[in-house]
């Protein structure tokens, strides 16, 4: 089963929520407002500034933004910055494994491997934020990851800390 990692899932909402916002935020703020632990949130702005997704602002008055608009930000960017590359097996972007003789599939999962990238890349933050975008599957084995505005309000999806 591929399970997005909890610090990304994390990542995604102090960010979406971060955006949202459009000033600075801290720490703190950012955990009452999703509901994330503050030493979570702490540890993810750091590394999400390490990683060019927001800047921090030193000071009484600091704080986190965005580097960039929730727009041009991909779930893959986010969850590459959190976990490092997308891979769906040890051996995917022509890397080896112990088993590659026997396997017969080596260099295979590379295809998965980009699928599963590019549908991450098609989806922004802001679509995560948009409650009336949802998943459309009837389109997405011939198109990637597909959006459509949904009829009626969604709620919030099984993973979600937090609504604000």
């Amino acid at each position: 089963m591929l399970r997005l990692s909890k610090l990304a899932d994390y990542a995604t909402v102090v960010l979406v929520r971060l955006g949202e916002r459009g000033t600075l935020a801290t720490a703190a703020a950012l955990a009452q407002e999703t509901g994330v632990p503050e030493p979570t949130v702490a540890k993810l702005l750091k590394g999400l500034a390490a990683g060019g997704l927001v800047v921090s602002f030193r000071g009484a008055r600091g704080g986190y933004r965005l580097v960039d608009e929730l727009k041009d930000i991909s779930v893959a960017r986010v969850i590459t910055v959190v976990d490092g590359p997308i891979r769906v097996t040890a051996c995917c972007d022509g890397r080896e494994c112990v088993h590659g003789e026997t396997c017969g599939l080596s260099g295979q999962w590379d295809m998965v491997n980009q699928a599963v990238r590019q549908a991450l890349e098609s989806i922004s933050l802001a679509d995560m934020a948009n409650p009336a975008l949802k998943f459309d599957p009837s389109s997405a084995a011939s198109a990637g990851a597909t959006m459509r505005v949904a009829e009626g309000q969604g709620g919030c999806h099984a993973g979600c800390v937090g609504n604000s």
